[in-house]
């Protein structure tokens, strides 16, 4: 015996230039039939959230499966798949195609060397999935667009609950955001950790889906901007604040990076109100305020 319930979309052309789109959705419990072998032309993200099973992967060996669990269908690549025949498994899928795969891809979001990857836990992805199932009700005038988003959304909660990472970063990622601003070179902030720089690159990329370089490069550009927009520092001191002694490189490196020059970027964005910077989020129901003097 089992359940199943499944819708199925056609976006349209301009829907696509989204860059992801989603193609349907379905919540499945219980024994479920066997699924091919079969080759399909988009991805599928399938979240097993109890019970068991298993999925093989092109002519691989099968794999077993233990929810809480991710399966990572991608396209062309022969698959097939079973929950247990006695137990079986809940299960809620998402069909999705477009340009933006390859980022997440290249990024590592979309993992298609590990087609069964353990979850720490599957209720935030199956909840982005119910409301995915959720907007699929006839008639919803912002299905295409509503479903495209949930996809971006829950492409970065698999990657945040997947079982090899913590759900908030690494202790390599947050020893680096310490370390940003320091005047470092990559190697040396690896050696600073205790690290080979092949570890500290493998350790980054396999949390963060870039390079150090690139990771620390988005964190010092960020405070900079922050920097520029909100206080009236030259852009030297600028630059040093944020781990550049040459203001110049600093400048040409925000110049390449963001696409206007510092001093640019400061007339665009540049506030009358005096603010400041902080590492707290704030609550979103209690925004941060400034008393008038």
């Amino acid at each position: 015996m089992y359940q199943t319930w499944m819708r199925y979309f056609t976006p349209s052309p301009v829907h696509h230039r989204l860059g992801l789109v989603c193609l349907g959705v379905g919540l499945q419990r219980g024994a479920l039939p066997t699924v091919g072998p079969r080759a399909i032309d988009h991805h599928v993200a399938v979240v097993i959230s109890t019970g068991h099973g298993w999925f093989r992967h092109r002519s691989g060996p099968p794999l077993p499966v233990t929810a809480p669990a991710l399966l990572w269908i991608t396209p062309g690549v022969e698959h097939h798949y079973a929950p247990d025949p006695d137990d079986g498994w809940d299960e809620g899928f998402v069909d999705f195609t477009g340009a933006a795969t390859t980022a997440y891809t290249e990024l590592g979001y979309i993992d298609p060397d590990r087609p069964v990857t353990p979850l720490r836990d599957s209720a935030a992805a199956r909840g982005v999935i119910t409301r995915v199932a959720r907007a699929a009700r006839i008639g919803n005038p912002l299905l295409e667009v509503e479903t495209s988003a949930a996809v971006h959304e829950l492409l970065v909660t698999l990657r945040r609950s997947r079982a090899d990472t913590g759900g908030d970063g690494s202790p390599v990622l947050d020893a680096l955001a310490r370390d940003a601003f320091l005047p470092l070179a990559v190697a040396e902030h690896a050696a600073r950790h205790g690290m080979t720089l092949a570890e500290l690159r493998a350790a980054v990329r396999r949390a963060a889906g870039c390079s150090p370089k690139d990771y620390l490069l988005g964190i010092r550009l960020g405070r900079a901007k922050e920097l520029l927009a909100a206080t009236d520092l030259p852009v030297s001191a600028v630059a040093r604040r944020v781990g550049y002694h040459d203001p110049a490189y600093f400048s040409r490196l925000f110049t390449r990076r963001v696409g206007v020059a510092p001093i640019r970027f400061r007339a665009q964005q540049h506030h009358t109100v005096p603010g400041g910077w902080s590492d707290r989020v704030p609550h979103p129901d209690h925004p941060p305020t400034i008393a008038p003097d």
